[in-house]
């Protein structure tokens, strides 16, 4: 289970697509007309000037990824941000496009918060085709939604959630933080029991997490926020897990729990997938890629009609494998007949995991999966997140200060 390679992301300004033959699609919108504090992800303010050549540019990549690859097959296309909402009524040609170039054949998942959310983008869309939806409630108190930054008040919530549970979406997930500054057991067992009672089909609680290269880790402008305390996050998460499970719900990742049949909402565990928009990452076989951040560079690139790729990591076959069992262990079930094709069956590191994680009471060996329980879930991806955290921290931090990075050694 050991790989020896050059563990960096280098400069690139192409990607290698030669052995793709189908793929997920992620699209960044990076506006936002509130910049919540402690968001980390790539965005900047919402400028009505920068919006037509964004999405020029965004039609343009899509345009060129197609000339390379042809009509393939794609397996969902997921939109992110930013607020992606803030332009409802213009993504419809970008998804109308990707439609015309490319056979879809999964769901359009999209994210949002509450104060961008009306009947008009509702309607908006279920015309533009969208079939799971996840909302960013954060909170249901107006003191957490204050303290966080949000630009909206606990009143607006339940008809803003009752419209959206009741458009017609295949899923509809709500995110909730939890361990907050000041917030006690009682107060998120609220919060847990409104969002439930809403009608939604997936909930997705997480502890606030402080990136350093986030507002609030560079500039300290909320001075209260910062990583929950350990102690505090364990408690909470077995509150959280018990309550759910009681409530009929089943565990669909580390932080996520989906009730019924719907589909599940997840934003990171498709395993192949191309990044379109400013400071997105691809995943193609042998490699993973990240776009320029800098949304003005973006531009300048496609309307160049050269793809906007700034940074590419080779991922030996090992390297993979575990890239690969980084998010099975997220999804919280390792299916073994892919875990012994890619490790093989009698691999002595992973014979000695499997019997670790259940010597340590965190996980069940049946016959055709391993599967985290409760404690298992929160302490594997915390030591997961001790890496990939301080690994997303050095590389985001160089690309949001430098478009075009010559090497980022992690």
């Amino acid at each position: 289970m050991g790989f020896d390679q050059d563990f960096s992301f280098g400069h690139a300004r192409d990607i290698d697509v030669s052995q793709v033959e189908k793929t997920a699609l992620y699209v960044h919108i990076p506006f936002c007309k509130s910049l919540c504090p402690y968001c980390p992800y790539n965005r900047i303010k919402y400028d009505e000037g920068l919006v037509a050549p964004y999405l020029a540019a965004l039609m343009s990549e899509i345009d060129q990824y197609y000339r390379r690859l042809g009509a393939i097959e794609v397996t969902s296309i997921y939109v992110g941000g930013g607020t992606p909402t803030n332009l409802a009524g213009r993504l419809g040609m970008v998804l109308d496009m990707i439609r015309e170039r490319f056979l879809v054949t999964g769901e359009i998942c999209m994210e949002t918060n509450p104060g961008d959310i009306g009947p008009e983008v509702i309607d908006l869309l279920v015309q533009h085709g969208v079939d799971l939806i996840s909302l960013g409630v954060q909170s249901f108190d107006d003191r957490y939604l204050q303290l966080l930054g949000r630009s909206y008040q606990s009143d607006i919530l339940d008809r803003t959630v009752d419209l959206v549970v009741s458009s017609g979406f295949k899923t509809v997930n709500l995110d909730l933080m939890f361990a907050l500054p000041g917030q006690t057991p009682a107060e998120l067992m609220r919060d847990l029991a409104r969002a439930v009672g809403t009608g939604a089909n997936q909930v997705t609680t997480y502890p606030l997490f402080c990136f350093p290269y986030s507002t609030v880790g560079k500039y300290q402008k909320l001075k209260k926020v910062k990583m929950p305390d350990l102690a505090a996050r364990r408690r909470m998460y077995r509150s959280i897990h018990g309550y759910l499970d009681e409530q009929g719900f089943q565990q669909v990742s580390v932080w996520g729990f989906g009730r019924g049949q719907a589909p599940r909402y997840s934003s990171v565990t498709r395993d192949y997938y191309i990044g379109l928009g400013a400071g997105a990452g691809s995943h193609v076989p042998g490699s993973i890629y990240l776009n320029t951040f800098s949304v003005k560079e973006y531009m300048r690139s496609c309307c160049e009609d050269r793809l906007p790729v700034a940074l590419k990591m080779d991922l030996s076959h090992a390297l993979s494998a575990y890239y690969w069992l980084y998010w099975r262990l997220y999804d919280t079930r390792i299916p073994k007949e892919q875990l012994f094709e890619l490790f093989g069956a009698h691999n002595p590191k992973l014979t000695w995991l499997l019997r670790t994680l259940s010597f340590l009471g965190m996980a069940e060996d049946t016959r055709d999966q391993v599967t985290l329980n409760e404690r298992g879930a929160f302490w594997v991806h915390l030591a997961q997140n001790y890496f990939a955290l301080n690994y997303i921290n050095k590389v985001w931090s160089v690309a949001r200060e430098t478009p075009f990075p010559a090497r980022i050694n992690l």
